[in-house]
């Protein structure tokens, strides 16, 4: 069973992260591809469901459900990304929003999986 954290991508890597994964779907700016062990971009929510959540004054509730839902049919890719993965597993993501981001949704729908 890995240990799942979430980290800010522009934050400093450490040996703690273990495999470092992006689960954004854009690549974030000025970060470099040494910096991560995978991207794992069709984790990501879905374009149409990115841009509403970053685009309108929308509900992080409603943008968890629909992210889940959208997980629900990657349930595979998820099951790989965590066998791929033997200790600690951090997912990174771009956002500012260190609390509400697709990364914690993520990490908590992994977590449903292993148990």
């Amino acid at each position: 069973m890995a240990e799942i954290r979430v980290k800010r991508i522009y934050e400093d890597a450490s040996p703690e992260d273990g495999r470092r994964v992006l689960v954004d779907r854009l690549w974030p700016r000025g970060v470099k591809k040494e910096r991560i062990d995978e991207w794992a971009k069709d984790l990501a929510p879905s374009d149409e469901l990115r841009r509403e959540f970053h685009g309108r004054d929308f509900d992080f509730a409603e943008f968890e459900a629909r992210y889940r839902s959208e997980l629900e049919t990657r349930e595979s890719e998820m099951m790989d990304l965590l066998e791929s993965c033997e200790g600690t597993l951090t997912l990174l993501f771009a956002s500012k929003n260190l609390d509400r981001n697709n990364a914690t949704v993520l990490a908590a729908a992994l977590e449903d999986l292993e148990t």
